[in-house]
């Protein structure tokens, strides 16, 4: 039983997850909310990857599906085979949602494709990743965030937002996903309802003790009664 809630538990709780990280790709590909801009190539290349829509989205929308399906499952053997596929399930889920969150915390580093002014005209690049020679970043130093990028407008702050509400997501994720590894191994050793079994045992040895007083109760008050009548 523990088990069996716990899994229903870790796939309720990816669900809202992925669709955050869903939705947060989504909208890293509409700087300004308009596709002219993805259409033209002009998107962050960290955001072109989409992890947040195929890695830490519609893989961890499937291992949440199959989470919540396991958990009604019934029968040792067909538990315990289920298990098994969880613990792939789980560590499958566990690669998508790291890989999603490395390459967020990429994106947000490197900062964002934007049109900046150069020495020969404006230019399409990306001005604000930190170089050896300039700057440490502009992640430390907010002034820049205004004063680089023309197109999109806004594009600094649109990124680092949802970079970081998308990795953080998917650590997460990456978390849940990591603990039901561990719970799907122990429902495949232990089996589906291991802590049901152990209460029922302590039940079953309170009752046993109960019974066992109350049998000596009954043997002190008839050995009491024979004592009166002799």
């Amino acid at each position: 039983m523990c088990v069996s809630r716990c899994l229903r538990c870790v796939g309720v709780s990816l669900v809202p997850m992925a669709i955050v990280c869903m939705l947060s790709n989504i909208l890293l590909l509409l700087p300004e909310l308009k596709i002219h801009f993805l259409l033209e190539a002009h998107v962050t290349r960290e955001a072109t990857w989409a992890t947040g829509l195929w890695g830490s989205g519609f893989m961890v929308l499937f291992g949440a599906r199959s989470f919540v399906q396991s958990s009604k499952t019934r029968g040792c053997c067909a538990f315990r085979s289920q298990m098994l596929c969880q613990v792939m399930y789980s560590f499958v889920c566990l690669l998508a949602a790291g890989f999603c969150c490395l390459v967020s915390a990429t994106g947000l580093s490197q900062g964002p494709l934007c049109l900046y002014n150069t020495t020969s005209g404006s230019s399409w690049g990306v001005p604000l990743q930190p170089l050896p020679d300039r700057h440490a970043g502009y992640l430390y130093n907010r002034t820049l965030w205004s004063g680089v990028c023309l197109e999109p407008r806004g594009v600094v702050q649109w990124n680092v937002v949802l970079f970081c509400v998308m990795g953080g997501t998917s650590v997460l994720q990456a978390v849940l996903c990591g603990a039901n590894v561990l719970n799907s191994l122990l429902g495949l050793i232990l089996g589906r309802g291991f802590c049901h079994n152990k209460q029922h045992c302590a039940g079953s040895q309170g009752w046993a003790g109960l019974g066992h007083g109350q049998e000596e109760d009954s043997g002190i008050s008839g050995s009491s009664f024979a004592a009166a009548v002799l």
